[in-house]
């Protein structure tokens, strides 16, 4: 017999330009990445990459990553990107469909879901929270600035460090960031920088009532980018929200807990399909304390 070979990877963009990558089959997954240096279709190692960070959704869905427009106003708000997505999904896909949102993705997908529930079933978000954390918010203009300033090396030292969970791995992970950072940075565009301004001033905290999806908030309680509580706040502002809080992860070792992926499979694909009931004192992600 011969051996099943994997879904073919399909490549393109999605109305308005936006660049997708799409693996699997079942129903719909839309996934929105984190904070990328522009936003041209990835190729290369840059594709295999993003690949990865779905592909272990692929064997029951249908994964569409995609990512912002590129061209950007340079004024652009959430709120703008967040429609963006939505226009575009409407004219792709012709029912709500399940999001992911990890990091600056999940800030998007949080705007996304409160400004346009007709196309959000269900809401994953990841490493994210309705704001950033002001040393979050920092660290991120910080980025931008020595981007601008044509310090690709210091930008990616200042990023990677805030991803680590203690002060060793922040020293090590701004030490890979230093060495790397030349081949991330050096072509970013003037996306990037929209992104990281936009992000600066997203806050949704008075709008979280208004997401109606069945939302789980996946954070890791040493996230430098976050906070516990920022996370615990944004899962108890969502009516059907949920929270799945890891010890002793940072904003990079989060999705790497063993339990992360049995959580997000278990909330997208609940036994009964009626998705997640208000109130989060249910067992396994949906917990409003420090899952341990």
């Amino acid at each position: 017999m011969s051996p099943i070979s994997p879904p073919p990877r399909v490549y393109g963009t999605w109305p308005g330009g936006m660049p997708f990558l799409s693996v699997g089959s079942g129903p719909p997954l839309v996934f929105l990445p984190g904070t990328t240096p522009h936003h041209a279709p990835p190729t290369g190692s840059d594709r295999r990459f993003q690949a990865r960070q779905f592909q272990a959704y692929t064997a029951s869905r249908r994964v569409w990553w995609v990512n912002r427009r590129p061209g950007l106003d340079p004024d652009a708000t959430m709120a703008d990107i967040a429609s963006d997505y939505a226009q575009a999904m409407l004219r792709r896909l012709d029912e709500p469909v399940d999001v992911i949102g990890e990091s600056t993705g999940g800030s998007v997908a949080l705007q996304l879901a409160a400004d346009h529930p007709a196309v959000v079933k269900r809401l994953v978000i990841v490493s994210a929270a309705y704001k950033l954390s002001e040393d979050g918010r920092d660290t991120m203009l910080r980025v931008a600035d020595d981007v601008l300033d044509g310090r690709p090396r210091a930008a990616g030292a200042e990023l990677m460090r805030m991803t680590g969970s203690g002060a060793g791995s922040r020293r090590m992970l701004a030490g890979l960031g230093w060495l790397v950072g030349t081949s991330y940075f050096g072509h970013a565009t003037s996306d990037l920088i929209t992104t990281i301004r936009a992000e600066d001033a997203f806050d949704l905290r008075t709008r979280l009532a208004d997401i109606v999806a069945p939302t789980l908030v996946i954070g890791g309680e040493r996230d430098a980018f976050y906070s516990a509580e920022l996370f615990r706040q944004t899962a108890e502002g969502i009516p059907r929200g949920r929270l799945a809080l890891y010890e002793g992860r940072g904003h990079l070792s989060t999705t790497m807990d063993p339990r992360f992926l049995p959580d997000v499979l278990s909330f997208l694909d609940p036994p009964d399909d009626t998705g997640s009931p208000a109130g989060r004192a249910e067992p396994g992600a949906g917990r409003d304390d420090v899952t341990r």
